[in-house]
């Protein structure tokens, strides 16, 4: 599969602060890929970085075959890195037009992106008619005129109401879906898990996890129980060879599971032990689940 960009151990220190510290991972072509963490993780950091807005302290990345000069490169990117910044007097096909003009691209593409957009009906208007959710929407526009092969986006739906959240992350996968890989980064779990087929997840600038999003939430997922004697019911679960990690919380019993059971099984093993369930459910691991446990982890490292 063609490699669009790979970053080795690049780091970014402001004095002794260190936003991104050994940060390496690579973008396969025709993927959504998601850069996860809290805010101040090093998300944006990482994204100037590649895009030659901030200066690296070490490291590398390359774009493409890595024989294209970064400069050279960027000409196939498409980003948005800041809010959206266009005239507020001018339409919204004057502004991409004036886009056009700076980057060289023929306006006959200005039409087509509005359209995957949904912003064709509102080209006569002035941008600061403009919602905030056009906005974004026109900024999109902008940044696929000419025709990227990687479209790389900067926390898309912040700021926006669940209308305008919908219709981005939509637009998100409408394009790509026509082939262009696209990376974001976000601060939300359930953006990442809803549109990206790949997640990178960092926390301080330290990597904790690299891979596709199914990947992270397929684990054997775990079992919530409960019983009126909870200490034996610990007991015995210790005992199971297919159970690992047990935690205690809100009365109930959390027991993760390292084999493929099902809480029939569970619960004919405790039966046989001398021991009846109150309480049994069987769940998959969410993507927000992982997220905590591999933050958590470590935070306490």
């Amino acid at each position: 599969m063609e490699t669009i960009l790979s970053l080795n151990n690049l780091t970014k220190r402001f004095g002794k602060i260190t936003a991104v510290d050994n940060l390496s991972f690579s973008i396969e072509k025709g993927n959504v890929y998601g850069i996860l963490g809290p805010n101040g993780s090093g998300k944006s950091t990482t994204l100037g970085m590649v895009l030659n807005v901030v200066n690296k302290t070490s490291g590398d990345f390359r774009w493409f075959d890595g024989t294209t000069s970064t400069h050279e490169a960027l000409k196939k990117v498409g980003a948005i890195i800041e809010h959206p910044n266009f005239y507020p007097y001018m339409t919204a096909e004057q502004n991409l037009a004036l886009v056009c003009k700076i980057k060289g691209t023929p306006p006959a593409k200005i039409h087509e992106k509005l359209k995957i957009v949904g912003l064709m009906d509102r080209k006569d208007s002035k941008f600061r008619t403009f919602s905030l959710g056009m906005k974004q929407r026109l900024a999109i526009a902008s940044a696929l005129l000419n025709d990227p092969e990687i479209l790389i986006l900067d926390e898309p739906t912040n700021g926006l109401d669940p209308q305008g959240i919908h219709q981005i992350r939509e637009i998100i996968r409408q394009i790509a879906a026509g082939g262009t890989t696209i990376l974001l980064a976000s601060h939300l779990l359930d953006e990442v898990e809803k549109v990206c087929s790949h997640v990178v997840i960092i926390r301080k600038g330290v990597k904790l996890y690299s891979g596709p999003v199914d990947e992270i939430v397929n684990s054997h997922g775990f079992l919530e129980l409960q019983a009126s004697d909870m200490d034996k019911l610990e007991q015995l679960l210790q005992g199971h060879p297919g159970i690992g990690k047990i935690t205690l919380k809100e009365g109930y019993l959390t027991a993760f599971l390292e084999t493929p059971i099902d809480a029939e099984e569970i619960n004919r093993y405790l039966f046989e032990k001398g021991l009846s369930l109150s309480y049994l459910r069987k769940r998959k691991e969410s993507l927000e689940e992982q997220f905590l446990q591999l933050t958590n982890q470590i935070s306490q490292n």
